[in-house]
């Protein structure tokens, strides 16, 4: 009887483990959703410490009264080491000489004694070793009058109060000569690049101007900041 009873509850607790213990299936089985406390973190922002060599910067020039616009703007350049790209000006300037263009390589020069508006102004100055031709600012004025006049500076550009200069500067330059030859058109086209010549100023690959150095249009450029 005893015997009996023992056999009943080995088969009784044979069978509820058999209940209790979890499937195959169940223990491969993975959890649904995202475990606790795994949402997406923010991340550090990315800071860069280098600036790249062919940013190119903004500048608002201030050229005080009595200067010169060209010379200020040439040694800037000179100084610092940069391509200065001239976007536009505002301002009154005196004694302004200027080559007017014309049909023929050389145009006449003409000298303005008086005051004049700066209605617009724009150019490019590279620091030397550049040759002369790289170098150029136009300008358009406005008289006491009304008459418009304008050309290339190749002479003094005397502020006579103070002159505001919105400019770009670059220090990487690329000197290419177009038209482009036969092979530098197929590389483009493949997808590819010639061999263009971009170097960090002040070394340039320009071709040489037989005239010298100096500033192209300008008496020369001293050692003066404005």
């Amino acid at each position: 009887m005893s015997t009996n009873f023992s056999l009943h509850n080995h088969h009784l607790q044979t069978d509820s483990d058999d209940t209790n213990a979890p499937s195959g299936d169940t223990l491969n089985r993975r959890p649904r959703g995202r475990p606790p406390g795994s949402k997406n973190k923010p991340k550090p922002p990315i800071i860069i410490t280098k600036e790249s060599a062919n940013t190119l910067r903004s500048h608002i020039l201030e050229i005080t009264n009595g200067c010169d616009v060209f010379d200020c703007i040439g040694t800037y350049a000179t100084k610092r080491q940069r391509g200065v790209c001239i976007i536009n000006g505002s301002g009154t300037v005196n004694n302004v000489t200027l080559r007017q263009p014309t049909s023929s390589v050389t145009g006449p020069v003409l000298t303005l004694q008086g005051r004049f508006e700066i209605l617009s102004l724009c150019g490019s100055f590279l620091p030397p070793p550049a040759p002369p031709g790289a170098t150029s600012l136009s300008v358009y004025l406005a008289g006491g009058e009304g008459q418009v006049v304008g050309g290339n500076v190749v002479g003094a550009l005397i502020a006579a109060g103070p002159v505001i200069v919105i400019a770009a500067s670059f220090s990487n330059v690329a000197y290419e000569r177009l038209p482009l030859e036969e092979d530098d058109h197929e590389a483009v086209v493949s997808g590819g690049f010639s061999d263009v010549g971009t170097v960090s100023l002040p070394v340039f690959k320009l071709p040489e101007d037989g005239g010298g150095g100096g500033w192209s249009g300008n008496m020369g450029i001293n050692n003066r900041l404005f």
